[in-house]
């Protein structure tokens, strides 16, 4: 176990490091994508060992840094669980690592800084690890706010843009937010533990009520850091204007921090179920998961719709999260374990096929200078590689076996399935409906991203930017192969992977999933043989089979081939790419069924000539039911302070000693 925790030091090290060399990025450009990224994949690659060793070893292992303050050192620890989340950020940074040397050679030449690119980037992965390091509430909110703040430099890269400068400072504002309620929830917890370590804070006795509220802190905390509804204003700003390979690693990574911290605080720390605390988090996920995908349905920019997936999918999570803690609360340990597995397995699989479909995004970007699906079309041709593994993406996000999307939300809804097991008839009544918006999310997931790929890749080409798009470099091709390869890998043999993520169920509830792998690595039992089984393996098999006997029907002549022809025009001219489903149209009928959600405006302009301008905007309700109002409070305020600057000496006097007095006042 000793490895592992030196692994992790190494990672971090390498991470350090890279954004140490970055610092020469400004004079000597080639730095950065020579040096710095490949310091950045290595760090990476060194946190995948470490995490596997952890989740292989299954041990803990803790220590106590000669860092921090006199009577309050840092401590760190590696255990099942802190090796769960290094091997997700690993996998995502080896892929970033490959991706953004091509990035930093495209933007060499630019007005940007390349410097302020590499050093935060590098100290955006070491606050990750560290947070998932931390053995202490100090080092734990140190780390949240390194990986905080210099996210938040990313966000704000390219700054001459005002929306940019925009999206940054609502980031920043909301992750501070979000800060202060974790920090306060850490605070009740030191109150009843007598520190700040977390081994003082696991066998503190919480009364129901105060172990509550910190529930209520962490939840608000770490709900706003994942983006949850309706706390992810936030997200589809910040995410679409970063550079594509800081969305992926954002998307695919930093919103998992927050599932880790949750987990650790909730699961580890306060060590309490309640089933109210579960039908919240239920309730919760829910909402965040439908409303992600119905407002990732109604966008035309690509990297915005991916980050209102990213909505969704933390939605889907958090019903994992959700259902764990109704199931355990009521004493069904081995369902409690089920759930929390199908929702750390939707972690990693949301990190790998999110983060390879916002490095598509890049690289539809790098090569068009396009995000406005209106614009894309005929993509596949001119970028076959990309066009496959933004493919595989598209599969496994949709859910569709054998691809690791699948697996996860499977797991979810065998859980869901056995809520007839709970007492409660309440419960028993609200999960299925909770399965039933999941079954719900994961339809309207797949034809959001039919629309997304059908639009960009298949077609004809909409712009001249796309009809000129060219092959991707090598580099950015490899980081898409690696997490499409994983895809498949992650889909293809899931008992394996479980069996390692058992470890985490093991060390968390003392119980795990004795069934999963009781048929051998081909079948997948999460309860039993009796209730469900899934063999991705036995379906390709079958797949292949039957593409095999296609094949050699075809060839035989024993199916008659399809003539390929021009579509009948009804003689007008010839089709056009103007002729084309465009990306409003294609969720015009699910904007009109689900209308109500949204702040529509919509109206046709008719111009000279006698042509017709569609215009439809389409809001997110969340700004104006919470946000506006809250911003033009703000607003109010600071114009009634503005009028006691007067500029009048006497009045500035009598202000300090009225201060001063009420607070002599208070004091005494």
């Amino acid at each position: 176990m000793d490895t592992g925790l030196h692994l992790a030091a190494l990672a971090i090290a390498l991470a350090l490091t890279s954004s140490a060399v970055s610092l020469g990025a400004g004079r000597i450009p080639r730095i950065l994508r020579m040096l710095a990224m490949p310091l950045l994949g290595l760090a990476g690659l060194s946190a995948l060992a470490a995490g596997l060793v952890a989740l292989v070893e299954g041990g803990v292992i803790a220590t106590t840094l000669p860092l921090g303050l006199p009577w309050l050192p840092w401590r760190v620890r590696l255990d099942p669980l802190a090796g769960f989340f290094f091997t997700l950020i690993g996998i995502v940074s080896c892929a970033v690592g490959l991706y953004g040397p091509v990035y930093a050679r495209a933007i060499e030449r630019g007005r940007e800084s390349l410097a302020a690119l590499g050093v935060f980037t590098g100290l955006f992965l070491t606050g990750m690890l560290l947070v998932v390091l931390a053995d202490d509430a100090f080092l734990f909110m140190v780390a949240w706010e390194l990986m905080s703040l210099s996210s938040y430099f990313l966000v704000a890269f390219q700054h001459e843009n005002g929306a940019n400068r925009r999206a940054a400072f609502l980031y920043l504002l909301m992750a501070h937010i979000g800060g202060l309620a974790i920090l306060l929830g850490f605070g009740v917890l030191a109150a009843f533990g007598g520190g700040f370590g977390f081994d003082m804070m696991r066998v503190a006795e919480i009364p129901f009520i105060w172990s509550s509220i910190a529930f209520v802190l962490v939840f608000l905390g770490f709900g706003m850091k994942a983006g949850l509804v309706p706390l992810h204003a936030w997200l589809p700003e910040a995410h679409p204007v970063a550079p594509s390979h800081i969305s992926a690693m954002m998307s695919g990574v930093m919103l998992k921090v927050a599932v880790y911290g949750f987990i650790r605080v909730i699961f580890d720390l306060i060590g309490q179920f309640h089933w109210q605390w579960g039908v919240s988090v239920l309730a919760i996920g829910s909402v965040s998961a439908i409303m992600g995908v119905l407002y990732a349905l109604m966008q035309s920019d690509l990297k915005r719709l991916l980050a209102y997936s990213s909505v969704e999918n933390l939605g889907i999570i958090f019903i994992g999260l959700g259902l764990a803690l109704v199931f355990l609360s009521t004493g069904h340990l081995v369902l409690g374990s089920l759930a929390l597995i199908a929702a750390l397995y939707h972690s990693i699989n949301h990190a790998l096929f999110k983060g390879l479909l916002f490095l598509g995004a890049g690289a539809i970007l790098h090569s068009t200078h396009e995000r406005d699906l209106e614009q894309m079309g005929g993509l596949l041709r001119r970028m076959p590689w990309t066009g496959l593994f933004f493919l595989i993406g598209c599969l496994s996000i949709s859910a569709l076996p054998p691809f690791n999307g699948f697996v996860s939300e499977w797991l979810t809804f065998q859980t869901a399935l056995q809520a007839w097991q709970l007492d409660s008839g309440v419960l028993r009544s609200l999960i299925p409906i909770t399965a039933a918006v999941l079954a719900l999310t994961g339809a309207l997931a797949a034809a959001c991203f039919v629309k997304a790929y059908g639009i960009a890749f298949l077609g004809q080409a909409r712009s001249r930017h796309v009809r000129r798009a060219r092959p991707v470099p090598f580099g950015m091709r490899a980081s898409q192969g690696l997490l499409a390869a994983m895809c498949l890998l992650l889909g293809v043999f899931p008992a394996s992977v479980i069996a390692l993520v058992d470890v985490v169920a093991r060390q968390l509830l003392g119980e795990g999933l004795p069934q999963t792998t009781a048929q051998g690595w081909l079948w997948l039992t999460p309860v039993s043989p009796g209730t469900a089984s899934y063999s991705a393996p036995l379906l390709i098999v079958l797949l292949s089979l039957g593409a095999v006997a296609v094949a050699w029907m075809l060839r035989r002549g024993l199916v008659r081939r399809v003539r390929h022809c021009d579509a009948w025009d009804c003689g007008f001219t010839p089709p056009t790419a103007r002729m084309q489903y465009t990306a409003t149209a294609f969720a015009q009928p699910i904007r009109r069924v689900f209308g109500v959600l949204f702040h529509i405006e919509e109206s046709i302009d008719l111009r000279k000539g006698g042509e017709a301008h569609h215009r439809l905007i389409v809001r997110d309700r969340a700004w104006g039911l919470l946000y506006a109002p809250v911003a033009r409070a703000v607003e109010s305020a600071a114009r009634r302070v503005v009028k006691l600057q007067s500029g009048n000496i006497r009045v500035y006097l009598g202000w300090t000693l009225s201060t001063l007095l009420v607070l002599l006042w208070i004091i005494s």
